[in-house]
């Protein structure tokens, strides 16, 4: 029996960070995947998959909508070649998660193919295809991700009726694409086939699309989808999903508590995703969950039982890859004692529809909730040169910062590039920054991140330059 200092269960971007830094820090190390190729859901079926799908329609929409405007003229017609868009993906796909097995070997991890359980607190059994082992670790760290979640009433034909990871495996492009959920996933999937020639209806239960973001960024962001052709419906209970051979039928009732009914082709189920636990055998370990599925940990990730720890989407937080990473870098480092934390509030959250949003902080109803006495300051995209001699035109930067000390409390961005831009708010709310702190430094023009500064300058005394 093989034996290790740590053995992770899970291959995706908490795992394999998990994995790649108990190695550096000397432990022998094994990860332990139940598929074939490593980089879990984040490579394989989601974050990877979708923002390749994201950049290939962004291109083609430019094509047929843009291309003119700059004086470029295509002669004939601009077509659309789905499999080799697909192809394109899956390459992506295959070149990243070969990455990811290069890291592997570079840091002398062994990899286990197969399904990972507990026999006991520190013994796992691997069940690959007809192989099964045992192996022994004194540290175990559960980080088997997580799963779309779905509506109990709601048939999951996968055909038709379809997850995020049908959808980016389509053959066709849908003739109208009904998305349950206004959330991330939905909206940037949604995104991609509208682009592609689909109609597309999202259909929210909540009052806003987004609606664990800041409003501001809700409101903007559903002004401008509506303007690519989207159709929302918010406030909506969806009550049935039927499908009679390639026609789908919804029926929910809006927020008049009428009922309403949508017909398309293909919907795309998008309500969250759920913890993952499947086959872990927790049980055996005396592994505690809670009453959503998902492992039981205190502030430094680890379980009720002192040698395994769990990270990720199987635990509490946001379902986020790179919180997943920090967590997977912080348990190895508290392993190997070392006294690392996470500030939680300050990790971003991403929409990468275009325009792009993203947030970190609080959000100005949290604010408004905790009491917390605050001013703001905004500033338009469209104020800005870069935007306006790209064309990215579209959105703004909202900052908030403490009425008392000036100290930038959230930040909230919708807007080209602003994925990217997020990272200067992040340093800047680590470092415990002032909005005059962001105002008096030095921002390259023209470029996007101006916008930042404008709004940390809006937010000091009303000080913005442009508007």
């Amino acid at each position: 029996m093989s034996t290790y200092d740590v053995a992770v269960i899970g291959s995706g971007p908490g795992g394999y960070v998990a994995a790649i830094r108990c190695a550096q820090l000397g432990m022998k190390t094994a990860i332990i995947e139940k598929y074939s190729t490593l980089g879990g859901t984040c490579l394989n079926v989601g974050c990877i998959p979708s923002k390749a799908l994201l950049d290939s329609s962004h291109h083609f929409e430019d094509a047929i909508k843009h291309f003119e405007d700059h004086g470029i003229e295509i002669p004939g017609e601009v077509k659309l070649n789905l499999e080799k868009m697909m192809d394109r993906k899956s390459s992506v796909v295959q070149q990243t998660c070969d990455g990811v097995k290069f890291l592997m070997d570079k840091n002398k991890i062994d990899v286990y193919e197969g399904v990972g359980s507990f026999e006991d607190k520190t013994h796992i059994k691997i069940e690959g295809e007809g192989d099964t082992k045992t192996i022994e670790a004194k540290k175990i760290i559960i980080a088997t991700g997580s799963k779309p979640a779905s509506l109990p009433f709601i048939e999951l034909d996968k055909e038709r009726v379809i997850t995020s990871t049908e959808a980016l495996k389509l053959k066709e492009v849908p003739k109208h694409m009904i998305v349950i959920g206004g959330g991330v996933i939905g909206l940037e999937l949604g995104q991609v086939y509208r682009r592609l020639g689909a109609e597309v209806t999202v259909v929210e239960y909540l009052d806003r699309i987004i609606p664990t973001m800041d409003s501001a960024l809700s409101k903007e962001l559903q002004k401008v989808l509506k303007k690519q052709g989207i159709k929302f419906h918010v406030s909506t209970k969806v009550k049935s999903v039927e499908r009679n051979g390639d026609e789908i039928t919804i029926k929910a009732d809006d927020k008049k508590d009428k009922e309403i009914e949508i017909k398309g082709d293909y919907c795309l189920v998008s309500v969250g995703r759920k913890p993952f636990t499947n086959g872990l055998n927790a049980d055996a370990a005396g592994v505690e969950l809670d009453d959503k599925g998902r492992v039981k940990v205190n502030e430094h990730l680890q379980t009720n039982v002192d040698n395994i720890y769990a990270i990720g989407d199987v635990v509490r937080g946001a379902m986020l890859a790179h919180k997943a990473e920090e967590e997977g870098t912080m348990v190895a480092e508290l392993i190997a004692g070392q006294k690392p934390h996470i500030d939680y509030n300050l990790i971003p959250g991403v929409v990468y529809t275009w325009p792009e949003v993203a947030s970190v902080g609080k959000t100005e109803e949290q604010l408004k909730e905790m009491g917390v006495k605050y001013k703001e300051g905004k500033f338009p995209m469209r104020a800005l040169g870069r935007s306006r001699a790209s064309g990215d035109i579209d959105g703004l930067i909202k900052i908030l910062a403490d009425e008392k000390t000036d100290e930038v409390l959230g930040v909230h961005m919708i807007g080209a590039r602003t994925a990217d831009l997020i990272a200067e708010a992040v340093t800047a709310m680590e470092f415990r920054a002032s909005a005059e702190d962001i105002a008096r430094m030095s921002h390259a023009h023209p470029t996007y991140a101006e916008a930042v500064k404008e709004a940390a300058l809006a937010a000091t005394e009303n000080r913005a330059l442009h508007i």
